[in-house]
Order: C-alpha cells, then structure tokens, then sequence
C-alpha cells in the first residue's frame, strides 16, 4: 500500500508508526483518532508551482489515506514530521482498574467477611 510504513516495538508499551512521507509538509498531513481507529491522511495542496516540468517524477506525491486500528489503552502521544518520514508515538496506557490483581488464597478473615 502507500505510502510505505513501518511498525515499531519500543519496549513493553511504547510504540511508533513511521510513515515515509517523502514531498509533504506538515500542513498536507492529517491525523486523527476517531473510536479507535488511527487515520492518517496527505494530500498536496497546490503550490502555484504550475509551471515545473517534471523530466521525471519519481517521488509520488499523490493523496494517501491510512487506518490503524489501535488496541486497547493505545494512545497517540504525539507525531512529528522529520526528514520525510511522519513518527506517530503512541503507548499503552493501562488504567489500574483494568490491570491483573493477585488474589491471596486461604485468608481466614476474607472467607468471615464474605460468609457473613
């Protein structure tokens, strides 16, 4: 798909989606999360550089959209656009509510408080 990207593991809950966005500037590029879902929009604005004749255009700039559908807890932290390549960090974030408890087996004054 385009624009090419990668997605990066930066220990147990950091992790980034580089995108190579090879021609765009920050104002071409869009990202938004909506219900868990990661967009990430570009599209060349016009310029006024009408009158460049491309003897060969190799570097697409062409309008591209894609999605990610984010885990549980995932959450954008932030994005930066840096020598043609979007880094979009996100982290897990666990509330406590949602993380594991380890129950203690065999306490006798648990077992009196839920009987009674």
């Amino acid at each position: 798909s385009f624009p090419p990207y990668n997605v990066e593991k930066h220990g147990d809950d950091h992790y980034r989606i580089i995108v190579a966005a090879a021609g765009f500037q920050e104002s071409d590029l869009e990202l938004q999360v909506e219900r868990g879902v990661l967009t990430i929009s570009g599209g060349k604005r016009e310029n006024g550089a009408q009158d460049v004749t491309y003897l060969h255009q190799g570097i697409a700039q062409r309008a591209f959209k894609l999605s990610f559908r984010l885990a549980d807890h995932i959450e954008v932290k932030g994005a930066a656009l840096t020598n043609g390549l979007l880094s979009i960090d996100l982290e897990r974030i666990v509330p406590e509510e949602a993380k594991p408890k380890r129950i203690p087996i065999g306490a006798a004054a648990e077992r009196t408080a839920i009987e009674g």
